[in-house]
């Protein structure tokens, strides 16, 4: 077994890059692809790659990954097969103006259309008008005119001179009634003059009025029939005109379009409604006429107005990233207008959402706020479920209002979901929703590190350059990449794994290139990066601070030279929301009469977790089979994490526990200037715990309070050793021999640099010797 400290080679993983290729950010090439992330990359790749429905990405991942920044880079260079790209547009159902039409066309036309369609109804607002207000017309509509009255004047004339023949008068009353009256000569009877004549002469006058009434009642039949055959011809003659000037605006946009069923069906449509409701054009001052061109936009007819709710005026398909994804903002809404105090919606107030503009494309939300919008998650699927975007109202949904709203076509959907979460929301929606593994059924499980060589840190290099280059920020130097990449891999907990916490890395190049601006320098370097680090480490320590305060001044009792029977100093990590530091713990071990029992206090007063007490029952089985093979232990041991006041968790004191125990087994003291962390199974082997650089440089604060001396260090677990990415102090300290780090396989050998002394020997001085003396 060796008793030889660790190299400081081996306490810190520097970076080395190529001098040639990495001279500077500014020489190395931006990376376009999902840097260290091969398999999530394959995922996305497959999803996009297959048109059918159902395959949607759910990105799984740690928040701080950079998922949505890699997946929108690797969209924005690689197009996915097979989605198609149109412009989508509401215009008037004709027929139902309650059901909006959509107009689907081709990609880049919409805005071009609806602009044309703009220009022609212009046109036909002064067109119309003029064509009704002018000689000819005049003179075509005063001609028929004519007809009729000479027709009706002839008709009239001729009853008019049999009914004088007969003593009788057709005169017309002043509500425009035609009356028969008796002739008293050449003039009307009155009643006096009536009752005057006798009897006979009144029933010859009745009888003949009589006569007449049912003579002018076939009269009036036919001249109702020919003012119906003027009204048609007036409405022919109207058709006409119209027909003549919709010829001419519409002439061209026909030509143009002719390749178009769809545009043209609409135009036809256009044309057929304006033939009849041409009045839209002509009448003013009339209530209804003002509302039909009430806009938020132009003095147009709004019925004749198109609605362009998406309009891709480029190549490129839509990437669209929804921040909040509310009802509204995902699915579209039907804003409701007030003109004059009346309250109107039509097709032209349907708003697009966030599924329309990306239609053919990508959407990208995060999970969780997908999640908490009221309504959402259950309206996404049913749209992912039909393929289709149908547009109703929210409130109608909820309430159940009986509001006259509008029931627009549905559009197609053809785009692909991407949520972002976390695992536990993952596999929250596996659990409680079953649909979600249907519409989601590929996953693109994003990691939190890679394998660090020489490859992936010059691939890294080009990572931290596209920073640069998005960014804008100034360039970094050959030393600067390099103590970043080595960041990194202290990010990552292992000397040779590289974080993928993409967040972490921008933001600290971006608090560096405000350092080096503020410093006038024209590139960020080395020191640049040093004091960003340190600028954040002074901001997050403040509890880190307190704790090393309490060493100071005596208040946490803790040696750090000398020795000591059954006291260790234990490692342990303490973690705030964004900063995590070691600190040194004693523990003690004291033994009585007993049967062999470890008696954990933490544990009693329920200070201990469940990790911690099978930590504990570890070492007691592993104690047991040292000792108490043919015999129980006759000794109860008590231990515990001195001046501990709040929970105790993890197993990773348990060989520290161990050692002490061993302390006190033996009554031989133990070194105070070594601390020590790791686990143990149950054969006694050292197995690997976390926060390792953390754990050491907590003891090493401690060390430096209390003094340093040339024995100071740490015992970890060998496993551990792959762990290392020290501070630049402690390496230097270990490489002047100042302070060791010694690596264990084996508990027994943490027990040895604790005690000096070897475990068993022929002459039974060893210390486990001493202890099977002592209990035999």
């Amino acid at each position: 077994m060796s008793t030889s400290p660790l190299s400081y080679k081996l306490a810190y993983r520097s970076a080395e890059l190529d001098d040639e290729l990495c001279k500077s950010t500014k020489n190395i090439t931006p990376i376009d692809e999902i840097v260290g992330q091969d398999r999530a990359q394959q995922a996305v790749e497959f999803a996009m790659s297959i048109p059918d429905r159902g395959y949607n990405i759910y990105a799984v991942g740690q928040n701080g990954l950079g998922k949505r920044t890699m997946v929108l880079r690797y969209l924005k260079r690689h197009k996915p097969v097979g989605n198609g790209m149109y412009d989508w547009c509401y215009v008037t159902n004709f027929d139902d103006t309650r059901r909006p039409k959509v107009l689907k066309l081709p990609m880049g036309t919409g805005a071009e259309f609806k602009k044309e369609i703009e220009k022609i109804t212009l046109k036909l607002v002064k067109a119309i008008p003029l064509a009704f207000d002018n000689e000819l017309y005049y003179t075509r509509t005063g001609t028929l005119k004519n007809q009729l009255t000479d027709q009706q004047e002839s008709l009239l004339a001729t009853l008019t001179k049999e009914a004088k023949g007969k003593g009788v008068s057709l005169a017309v009353t002043t509500q425009g009634e035609y009356q028969f009256i008796a002739l008293n000569g050449e003039e009307l009877h009155t009643e006096e003059t009536f009752e005057a004549l006798d009897r006979q002469e009144q029933r010859s006058l009745e009888s003949s009025i009589d006569e007449l009434e049912i003579k002018l009642r076939s009269l009036v039949r036919q001249l109702t029939e020919w003012e119906d055959k003027y009204s048609a011809k007036i409405e022919k003659l109207n058709e006409d005109v119209i027909s003549q000037v919709l010829t001419v605006n519409f002439e061209a946009i026909k030509t143009k379009y002719k390749e178009s069923k769809v545009i043209i069906q609409h135009l036809k449509d256009m044309e057929k409604d304006i033939i009849e409701n041409f009045d839209i054009f002509i009448q003013e001052g009339n209530e209804e006429t003002e509302l039909a061109y009430a806009s938020l936009e132009k003095k147009l007819p709004r019925r004749y107005q198109i609605n362009l709710l998406v309009n891709q005026d480029n190549e490129q398909f839509p990437l669209i990233v929804e921040e909040s994804p509310s009802y509204h903002n995902l699915f579209g809404y039907i804003e409701n207008a007030t003109y004059k105090g009346t309250v109107f919606t039509d097709f032209s107030l349907i708003r697009p959402g966030s599924l329309h503009k990306a239609n053919g494309g990508v959407l990208l939300m995060d999970a969780v706020k997908v999640l908490e919008r009221p309504y959402v998650w259950d309206g996404l699927k049913r749209a992912l479920r039909a393929q289709n975007l149908n547009l109703s109202s929210l409130e109608k949904e909820v309430t159940l209002s009986g509001t006259v709203s509008l029931e627009p076509e549905p559009i197609p959907l053809n785009v692909k979901i991407i949520l972002f979460g976390d695992h536990q929301t993952y596999l929250l929606l596996q659990h409680y929703d079953s649909e979600f593994s249907e519409l989601f059924k590929v996953t693109a499980d994003f990691e939190d590190d890679m394998p660090r060589t020489a490859a992936s840190e010059f691939h890294y290099a080009q990572f931290i350059s596209s920073i640069v280059q998005d960014g804008k920020l100034l360039q970094c130097d050959k030393r600067a990449i390099e103590r970043i990449i080595e960041y990194s891999s202290r990010q990552s907990g292992d000397q040779n794994r590289l974080s993928l916490h993409s967040e972490d890395i921008s933001n600290l190049l971006k608090e560096t290139n405000y350092i080096a601006r503020a410093a006038n320098s024209n590139m960020i370097r080395l020191k640049h990066v040093e004091q960003a680090l340190s600028n954040k480490e002074h901001r997050v320590n403040r509890v880190q601070d307190g704790v090393m305060q309490s060493f100071k001044n005596g208040t946490t009792l803790m040696q750090t030279e000398g020795s000591v029977i059954g006291q260790i100093n234990a490692l342990s990590v303490l973690s705030t929301s964004n900063h995590q530091f070691g600190m040194p713990n004693r523990i003690t071990a004291t033994t009585s009469f007993g049967k062999g029992e470890v008696f954990d206090i933490e544990r009693k007063v329920e200070l201990g977790g469940s990790i911690h007490s099978k930590g504990v029952f570890i070492l007691s089985a592993y104690l047991a089979s040292l000792f108490g093979k043919n015999k129980a232990i006759p000794l109860k041991t008590y231990i515990t994490f001195e001046q501990s006041y709040g929970g105790v968790d993890g197993d990773s004191a348990s060989m520290a526990e161990f050692c002490s125990i061993i302390s006190a087994y033996s009554d031989i003291a133990v070194r105070q200037d070594l601390a020590i962390t790791g686990s143990m199974n149950q054969f006694g082997e050292a197995q690997p715990i976390g926060g390792v650089n953390e754990k050491i440089e907590g003891f090493y604060e401690v060390c430096k309070i209390k003094g340093l001396n040339k024995n100071q260090g740490v015992i970890i677990p060998e496993s551990n050793v792959q762990n290392l990415m020290l501070s630049a102090e402690i390496v230097q300290a270990i490489e002047k021999e100042e302070f060791s780090i010694w690596s264990v396989k084996h508990v027994s050998e943490a027990v040895v640099l604790f005690t000096g002394m070897q475990l068993e020997n022929n002459e039974q001085t060893g210390i486990y010797d001493l202890i099977k003396q002592k209990i035999a």
